[in-house]
């Protein structure tokens, strides 16, 4: 019978040095394979040429590199963003987005396969749940793309937890997953330079505020009117939107550090002048900063993306309120880069 053999991305530092040990091999083993997974890139146990033979083919035998297998990939027209849809070992899907920008490049990463939450206007809220993903699993849709990159001599600046699923429903293994990319032994990605964006589950928001840590936190907001958030994100009933404020709240007095709300703005029903205002009177005087983001439209929801102009007075507002925000670029639209939209039609 078919045994499953364990993904060594799921191995922590320390498990992969007792599981050496336990083979007979020196204590210096697990840094080279360290760095062979997460500096060198590999894909394959064969690229291990710093060990023995009969150690590359031992560790072959017990664990599985591949976690994450492409089965297709788009791009967009102007080639800056480049969408795979990755199978995983049991056959479930997800999806992973590289952007180009003039200094970033970003990957987005999924931590579900598909997501609970049902937002109404989300391509992967429409799918429902399959399941968590491992922090292997997530951190191989990062390693993917760094092997791309690294054949221009390019490399990931940047990681956002933006992707299939809700990061904090999956909280240990999203959390081990940033420690393994951190890692000044590995893959040495700076803290600051990753971003878990959350639609507000209050107590892993404050459960995140007690980590010692400098990632940044985004909320997807869409709107401080709690009947209208919980038409379009159910999630709004088990956790009102004054209750993630105040979790936010939290956050900020613990951490010091700026949180970003994600505002997706629906033509006619979240971004009206009114609507700016009473946005910023909920978010007066906290340390944060509003990305407003056109609606990326997907088949399920039948409005659309608010029109520039009322995109620009949105933020004239917020300005005039003292509340920084950026008008995000819209990418990958011809592509369906929205999270969900290629799995869906999978």
């Amino acid at each position: 019978m078919h045994v499953e053999k364990p993904l060594i991305y799921d191995h922590s530092w320390t498990e992969l040095a007792n599981w050496l040990s336990a083979q007979g091999e020196p204590g210096f083993r697990t840094q080279q394979i360290w760095v062979g997974l997460y500096q060198n890139l590999i894909a394959d146990f064969g690229e291990l040429t710093t060990l023995p033979r009969t150690l590359r083919n031992e560790i072959a035998a017990h664990f599985d590199i591949s976690a994450v297998k492409p089965i297709k990939t788009i791009f967009s027209e102007d080639r800056q963003t480049t969408k795979t849809l990755f199978e995983l070992g049991d056959g479930c899907l997800i999806e992973t987005v590289l952007m180009l920008y003039e200094e970033r490049r970003t990957v987005c990463i999924s931590t579900q396969s598909g997501c609970g939450l049902g937002c109404v206007f989300c391509a992967t809220g429409q799918m429902g749940l399959s399941r968590n993903l491992s922090s292997g699993e997530i951190v191989a849709q990062v390693l993917f793309f760094a092997r791309e990159l690294a054949k221009n001599q390019d490399r990931i600046t940047n990681v956002v937890f933006m992707g299939m699923g809700e990061p904090l429903h999956n909280y240990d293994h999203v959390m081990w997953a940033v420690n393994l990319l951190n890692d000044p032994r590995g893959f040495g990605l700076g803290a600051r330079r990753m971003t878990i964006s959350t639609a507000g589950i209050v107590p892993k928001i404050k459960a995140f505020a007690e980590e010692d840590i400098q990632v940044n936190l985004a909320i997807s907001l869409h709107t401080v009117d709690t009947d209208l958030r919980s038409q379009l994100m159910p999630i709004n009933r088990k956790h009102p939107v004054a209750k993630v404020l105040s979790a936010c709240k939290y956050y900020v007095e613990r951490t010091h550090r700026r949180i970003t709300f994600e505002y997706a703005l629906i033509e006619g029903m979240n971004d009206s002048v009114d609507d700016a205002h009473a946005l910023a009177q909920q978010i007066k005087g906290l340390l944060c900063h509003v990305n407003l983001i056109p609606l990326n439209p997907t088949r399920e929801f039948d409005h659309r993306g608010s029109q520039a102009d009322a995109v620009r007075t949105f933020a004239d507002v917020l300005e005039s309120r003292q509340i920084p925000c950026t008008i995000r670029l819209r990418r990958g639209i011809e592509i369906g880069a929205g999270c969900g939209q290629l799995a869906a039609e999978a």
